[in-house]
């Protein structure tokens, strides 16, 4: 049964101009610890992959807080929620802390697609409950 649907899209090109002001301050406060690593090293090899990273990550974490009905309010947070990759290279999602017990107590899973383009980054979550 879904639970919940939610869809995000990002300007990348808005995510460039903040990276440029306030430097890595949006990516810490954004990034679970495994995503910044990732997202250092894309940024140093390839400046603009790394940006295109951070907006997909960004786009994803919105359409996930949209899907579970709770916007940014606790226990979503940024950092709480990560992006990671199954070996198949399929995005999933992977939460921690708080967010993770409220999540498993309702016995909730979600569903994740991203992509992206030069100039923006978008997400779809399908939130559904198990039990």
């Amino acid at each position: 049964m879904i639970y919940g649907i939610g869809t995000d899209i990002c300007d990348v090109r808005r995510i460039a101009a903040s990276l440029e002001r306030h430097g890595a301050r949006l990516p810490e406060r954004v990034l679970a610890e495994r995503e910044l690593a990732v997202w250092r090293a894309r940024s140093q090899r390839w400046p603009g992959r790394g940006v295109r990273y951070l907006a997909t990550r960004f786009s994803a974490k919105e359409a996930f807080s949209k899907a579970i009905g709770l916007g940014m309010r606790m226990p979503m947070t940024w950092r709480s929620c990560e992006v990671a990759n199954l070996a198949s290279g399929q995005p999933t999602l992977v939460l921690h802390g708080e967010l993770a017990q409220w999540f498993d107590a309702r016995g909730l899973r979600a569903h994740l697609s991203l992509t992206d383009e030069s100039d923006y980054a978008a997400s779809f979550v399908v939130v559904e409950r198990i039990n």
